[in-house]
């Protein structure tokens, strides 16, 4: 079984694209909605994504917060186009930024489209306790925040957020 330890976080400013080595462009959808997985009636999401020159499908259970089960395989790119052709709700689209910073992978995604001005940075762990050097461009910790899911984002993205949910409300 698949295992994904990951912790995801605002980010403060751009003072992580001076370290960051590697850019992918990403395109993805999703087969089910939040509302699937609200009721019940799914109990985890399935996702079509293209990143780069290479697409998969994808599927991570249900669970809030940092520990999920998460399986992803590969699958032809025109098999992956139709199917996001397929997906309910909108496209999410992003750039992945790959940033090291103490001896970790941060991925950081710069959003595009609906969720323009959304940046986030996600690190994958080994163990859920496993300590990490938190780069200074590094805001809040948002892993338990489900509006920050990209299935969430696919389903009410970032341009139907009040000023409030972004935290920019005066």
């Amino acid at each position: 079984m698949a295992i994904e330890i990951e912790r995801k976080f605002l980010v403060t400013s751009d003072a992580w694209r001076a370290a960051a080595r590697k850019v992918v462009p990403m395109a993805q959808g999703y087969l089910n909605d939040l509302a699937t997985m609200d009721s019940g009636a799914m109990r985890a999401s399935v996702r079509v994504r293209i990143a780069g020159e290479a697409a998969y499908l994808n599927l991570k259970s249900l669970q809030l917060g940092h520990t999920r089960q998460e399986f992803d395989y590969p699958i032809p790119v025109a098999d992956a186009r139709a199917l996001l052709a397929m997906c309910v709700g909108g496209l999410v689209e992003k750039r992945r930024h790959h940033v090291e910073h103490g001896g970790h992978l941060w991925e950081v995604d710069e959003f595009l489209g609906d969720n323009a001005g959304l940046v986030v940075a996600e690190i994958e762990l080994q163990a859920a306790d496993e300590a990490f050097a938190r780069p200074d461009w590094l805001g809040d910790e948002v892993t338990q925040s489900v509006r920050y899911y990209n299935l969430a984002l696919a389903t009410r993205p970032y341009a139907q957020w009040t000023a409030v949910e972004r935290g920019t409300a005066a």
